[in-house]
């Protein structure tokens, strides 16, 4: 284990305070170890549910991932920063939200606990359920406390391009000029959620536009795109700082399913005509973004929506990108298209906007073949603990 010292980073004067709730999960973890190390005050808040359904699903990371208390002594042996722990559910318990509200006085609420997985979200009645209870009762608590306790507070959320479904005109960045009857009004984008989960997210942006048009309240909506990578500066200092990695149907991602397959020799199980077309970003972007939007706050009574993205690309294009970094390795890929078990357009027209991120300064990092190629070989390392049965799908969109 290398020992550093981070600096501090700040301007001088008071610390700021930054509240990550999902702090546990792939993106809260290294975001917390990222202002943290950039010199901010950090407490994480998490119910560790996720590790449950993991458990649930035999769905688990790659790695093992070691419990968010070791984490933080970790850390703090090899940066010298504390990042104070909430353990509690923000859902099913206001007051323990209220309390962490009261006691920590954040600056800045950074908002990525929710549960994270639209095939999850389309197992069953029950599942679809829990997914609404869990986001949007969750997220009412985070406005709540946040009226109550730190008015003055930014709200960063994480939503997600979903939200938008595949319109056949422009996806603008949150919001719509709309001219009808003679008249014209700034409305939010209509939205067509393709899972009961990105309807979650549809009804957190309808919550928190209310929330900061009633009581002034700032806050920035992050529709993100689909987030691939593994390692941050901060993940690279010890194993154990590592962030998850899931390649099963429930949590993984495209990319990250089509990795799993390429390294134990199965043929890349592309969904129907793989024309879906997404926008993509590396976890360094998606910290980069979060890190943009807290210094550069939307202001009281404002309620900003950015879309969070760098790239867009097909199913198909991906599917072809991890064929060619295969090669390279001496990896023979083949590429299988498959019954979609989902309800989607497979062909259709995609194309949003995302200039408001760049605007403030966002440096992308690109899909490049050498990044997947390092994807691939860490994934590599870890073949013998790949468990093949979760990679195949069998969620499907039409619940019984």
């Amino acid at each position: 284990m290398k020992t550093v010292r981070l600096k501090n980073k700040l301007t001088p004067g008071k610390k700021r305070k930054i509240l990550i709730l999902g702090g546990d999960g792939y993106l809260g973890w290294p975001t917390a170890m990222h202002f943290s190390a950039l010199g901010y005050e950090v407490a994480i808040a998490d119910n560790l549910s996720k590790r449950l359904w993991e458990a649930e699903y035999d769905a688990q990371p790659l790695w093992q991932i070691p419990s968010i208390r070791r984490r933080g002594q970790l850390w703090k042996k090899i940066s010298g920063k504390d990042i104070k722990i909430y353990i509690g559910d923000i859902a099913n318990n206001h007051r323990f939200v209220y309390e962490m509200f009261r006691e920590f006085q954040p600056d800045s609420i950074i908002h990525y606990a929710e549960q994270p997985s639209a095939p999850f979200s389309m197992h069953s009645r029950e599942k679809a359920v829990f997914t609404q209870h869990n986001n949007i009762i969750g997220n009412l608590n985070v406005l709540f406390a946040m009226q109550k306790y730190c008015p003055d507070a930014h709200l960063v959320k994480l939503g997600t391009m979903g939200e938008y479904g595949t319109p056949n005109i422009t996806i603008e960045e949150g919001w719509l000029e709309v001219k009808h009857g003679g008249r014209k009004d700034r409305m939010l984008y209509p939205k067509r959620a393709g899972s009961f989960y990105h309807l979650t997210k549809v009804h957190d942006s309808n919550n928190i536009e209310f929330a900061v048009r009633i009581w002034k309240l700032r806050a920035t909506d992050l529709n993100q795109g689909v987030v691939y990578g593994i390692d941050t500066p901060e993940t690279l200092l010890d194993t154990e700082l590592m962030t998850s990695f899931h390649y099963d149907e429930v949590f993984g991602t495209v990319l990250n399913r089509f990795i799993a397959q390429a390294v134990v020799g199965f043929p890349l199980t592309v969904y129907g005509k793989g024309g879906q077309k997404r926008g993509f970003l590396n976890i360094k972007d998606t910290i980069q973004c979060v890190e943009l939007a807290i210094k550069n706050p939307a202001l009281p009574g404002d309620f900003r929506v950015f879309n969070q993205f760098t790239e867009l690309f097909t199913v198909n294009d991906l599917a072809q990108k991890v064929c060619q970094a295969s090669k390279k390795l001496g990896l023979n890929v083949k590429i299988h298209a498959i019954d979609n078990p989902r309800i989607e357009q497979e062909d259709h027209f995609y194309k949003a906007k995302n200039s408001a991120l760049l605007s403030l300064g966002l440096k992308p990092n690109f899909l490049t073949e050498a990044t997947l190629i390092v994807m691939l070989q860490k994934v590599i390392a870890m073949k013998d603990h790949i468990n093949k049965s979760v990679i195949k799908p069998s969620i499907r969109w039409k619940i019984r």
